[in-house]
């Protein structure tokens, strides 16, 4: 399927469709949580979706969010995609709008989780620091990257 090349910004009414991806994605790529880690952040997510947060997604060609990322404060916190549509370049777009228009400069990412962190570091940042447990107190440690500026 065809995606729309702009990032645009979330709509309320696509709240629940960004939790679709949102889980999607992780279901995909975290097979470090289980179904008690996922049903524990999943209303963390959902009431963190339009308090503070950026929301900007790509869409696909029926206009349906593919993707999506969530800035706030210069920090990218959230970046999903849906499995569907994995390796076509969401990520990446999504990513260069936050940097280049949001100015994020910072990301948390999971350690057990190799294939962002080789994402994350491709696109220029870099590991300056780890915790033992992640943002909801849960032991899954990250590694916190900032963007290398030159």
């Amino acid at each position: 399927m065809e995606l729309q090349r702009d990032v645009s910004p979330v709509r309320p009414e696509e709240h629940a469709r960004i939790l679709e991806v949102w889980e999607g994605s992780v279901r995909a790529t975290h097979g470090f949580l289980d179904a008690s880690d996922l049903a524990f952040l999943k209303p963390l997510v959902r009431d963190a979706i339009g308090t503070g947060v950026v929301l900007n997604c790509v869409r696909d060609g029926d206009g349906t969010v593919a993707g999506f990322s969530g800035v706030n404060g210069g920090k990218i916190e959230m970046l999903c995609v849906d499995p569907a549509h994995f390796r076509r370049g969401i990520g990446s777009r999504l990513l260069r709008h936050a940097v280049d228009v949001l100015g994020a400069t910072a990301v948390d990412v999971h350690e057990q989780h190799p294939e962002a962190v080789g994402f994350f570091r491709r696109m220029g940042f870099e590991v300056v620091g780890r915790s033992e447990i992640d943002g909801a107190g849960q032991p899954h440690p990250l590694l916190h990257l900032r963007r290398i500026t030159k």
